[in-house]
């Protein structure tokens, strides 16, 4: 389940680091990213850029927001 949950922004590719976020107990960790995963990685990443940049061209981009995101919109909407 972690490796679906991967964003772009947890990869470092300068330090070979992957930041796994709410793995085992809830709980965010470091873990390294092996070299030999990434030139395929950044491959994939550049496919997805790629792709979400044809997407916004044909107006068909859409994804869903974490359910956070609508608790703290729900939240802030309240206090106005």
């Amino acid at each position: 389940m972690e490796c679906l949950r991967l964003r772009i922004k947890d990869i470092d590719f300068q330090l070979n680091q992957i930041v796994v976020r709410s793995g085992k107990g809830e709980k965010d960790r470091v873990t390294m990213l092996p070299k030999k995963l990434t030139a395929s990685l950044k491959i994939q990443i550049e496919k997805a850029k790629l792709q979400h940049k044809q997407d916004l061209e044909d107006d068909t981009s859409s994804f869903l927001l974490p359910t956070s995101y609508f608790l703290i919109s729900a939240l802030s909407a309240s206090l106005r």
